[in-house]
């Protein structure tokens, strides 16, 4: 028997888990007060619905589940690969959240304020920073197509992120629509938009010269390349500059709403930028798209986007939709890497002897609890080396059963 988790997979200890909580729960109680409900949704989801869910590479990390017993050998002797599966584990919330919306529409509120925080799968190639098995904590707003959403999604993940500790960050937003205008008024052809916005993507990582040399060996018009190539190294990425090059004013008029909106609300905490070449990997985003990323750290921490199209898949009609992740692996990874300790409750043990009932120690400990997390413990015949222990453990005081001492570890008794 092997007792090392699968590759991706990772056990943690307990104070790996007292962090995660920690950071979870702050989470959590921004979202709620800002008036977001949780839902929880299957890990698994139909192979049909992942496989038309737009989700760009994730595609092909999804773990698919073989179909069992006669199906299964039916599919067999069929030879068909595609049909031994009929499940797999989800690669994100946001699928399993459209397939939710479209099943309970008619007992939901409108806009429908939700969040999601649970464990979601790929098949990565396992590396540090890169689990096969993660968790993500969402916030989406369903149904509303205003401006508003975008600005309230950026303002309560600020927060959740702000209450953790994280400061000198900055939201970094774009919308696709205005990033493919751009290309097309610059000659590229629409049907090669997506490609040239992942080489466009890597601007942060390559350069200027990057870019064009990929895009130059995808064989794309010289031209157009050159005219990307101008844009970039002119030096002007402001929203008036992409603007210019745009027929659709009413874009950039909304994009520049949710930055002053934002603005307004930072109070110097935070900043927000505009990105002109910011495209998130996912394939269903449709418009805004947004990433937070801190000058302390490489790779973002937060992002999410508008998909509007999703959950027209599952009812025939079109519902707005935008939601935002924090990566919440990626900050545990930070905190426990910056040796931070979640605050928790001062840990006391209550020792107690043998000969007295167990139920009398108990209702004891509960007489502590509050002011301490009271652990009970047998008390061993050499105390002194049971509370250095204890002392070693994390323990700050020890109470004892038959009288109300309680004695502060590493200090003078009180």
């Amino acid at each position: 028997m092997k007792i090392n988790p699968l590759k991706g997979m990772k056990d943690y200890l307990p104070d790996e888990m007292r962090l995660r909580d920690f950071v979870q729960g702050k989470i959590l109680e921004t979202y709620r007060a800002s008036g977001f409900e949780r839902i929880s949704t299957p890990m698994l989801e139909d192979m049909e619905n992942l496989d038309k869910s737009d989700g760009g590479d994730n595609l092909n990390l999804i773990f698919k589940v073989l179909k069992r017993g006669e199906k299964l050998n039916a599919a067999l002797e069929k030879g068909d690969e595609k049909s031994l599966s009929d499940m797999g584990l989800r690669y994100d919330l946001t699928l399993p959240l459209s397939r939710y919306y479209a099943a309970n529409r008619a007992v939901l509120p409108t806009p429908f304020k939700v969040i999601q925080t649970d464990r979601v799968f790929r098949a990565e190639r396992p590396q540090k920073g890169r689990l096969r098995e993660f968790v993500q904590c969402d916030i989406d707003i369903l149904g509303d197509d205003s401006v508003n959403a975008e600005i309230e999604l950026i303002d309560v993940t600020a927060r959740a992120l702000l209450s953790i500790g994280f400061e000198d960050f900055t939201v970094n937003i774009n919308d696709r629509r205005m990033l493919r205008s751009m290309l097309t008024a610059m000659g590229f052809a629409q049907d090669t938009l997506d490609s040239v916005c992942i080489t466009f993507d890597k601007m942060d990582k390559i350069g200027a010269e990057g870019v064009k040399k990929e895009l130059t060996e995808k064989e794309y018009p010289e031209s157009a390349i050159e005219a990307l190539d101008a844009f970039l190294k002119a030096g002007d990425f402001s929203i008036q500059r992409v603007a210019e090059l745009m027929e659709d004013k009413t874009l950039s008029d909304r994009l520049i709403a949710i930055i002053d909106a934002v603005n307004a609300l930072t109070d110097g905490r935070y900043k927000i930028a505009y990105a002109p070449s910011l495209v998130r990997g996912q394939g269903y985003y449709t418009g805004v798209v947004f990433e937070i990323t801190c000058a302390a750290f490489s790779g973002a921490v937060a992002g999410g986007g508008r998909y509007d199209g999703m959950i027209g898949k599952f009812l025939g009609q079109q519902v707005p939709a935008v939601g935002f992740s924090i990566g919440f692996e990626r900050i545990c990874g930070i905190l426990l890497e910056q040796g931070y300790k979640a605050p928790v409750a001062q840990k006391l043990a209550l020792l107690y002897r043998d000969d007295v009932p167990f139920a009398d120690v108990l209702k004891k400990a509960g007489t502590l609890r509050g002011e301490y997390a009271v652990t009970v413990l047998p008390q061993q015949k050499k105390l002194g080396k049971q509370l250095g222990n204890l002392e070693n453990a994390g323990f700050a005081a020890v109470a004892f059963f038959d009288n109300e001492e309680i004695k502060v570890l590493g200090k003078t008794a009180e």
